[in-house]
């Protein structure tokens, strides 16, 4: 038979590895926080005004181009440090910075989706063939795959939320 002093005993034991295993899990979160607090401060993309952010967002939304060939004719080469080209800049790195913190799971697909979902997808769906001549004006195919693979799963997310209404 069980008595009193064994089932504190039990319950002491569980309470230790309930406690432990909390604190491990804490840990690995407050690391988690810690290098996505430590990526957002290295990475100037996110360090832009409202102002800044909406000025870009109506000139990247305002070009016209057909394909890559069209979009250096009108607007330059990449590095070109024009107002237009710094705009996209500001538009390409800050949602590059995006895709890799949700790539690296350190942000959630619904927390995107809810604050830069659509953007997102336009951005992309826009930039897409400069991004593409970029990629091989200097033989460099990721240049920019954070921001594609942000767009890869906002559409995914989109398409749920589609087929959820319907």
């Amino acid at each position: 038979m069980v008595d009193i002093i064994e089932v504190s005993a039990i319950l002491a034991a569980a309470g230790v590895l309930v406690g432990i295993i909390y604190y491990i899990l804490d840990i690995r979160n407050k690391t988690k926080l810690r290098n996505l607090d430590v990526f957002i401060r290295m990475n100037t993309s996110f360090n832009i005004s409202l102002m800044e952010w909406q000025q870009a967002s109506f000139k990247v939304m305002n070009l016209q181009f057909k394909d890559s060939d069209d979009f250096v004719k009108k607007y330059g080469s990449w590095d070109t440090e024009t107002p237009t080209m710094m705009a996209i800049h500001t538009i390409a790195n800050f949602t590059d910075g995006v895709g890799y913190l949700l790539k690296r799971k350190l942000v959630s697909t619904d927390y995107v989706w809810d604050v830069y979902g659509p953007a997102s997808i336009s951005f992309w769906e826009k930039l897409k063939p400069a991004i593409e001549g970029v990629r091989k004006e200097y033989n460099e195919p990721t240049i920019f795959e954070p921001f594609e693979y942000l767009y890869n799963e906002m559409k995914k997310r989109e398409q749920q939320q589609a087929s959820k209404t319907a």
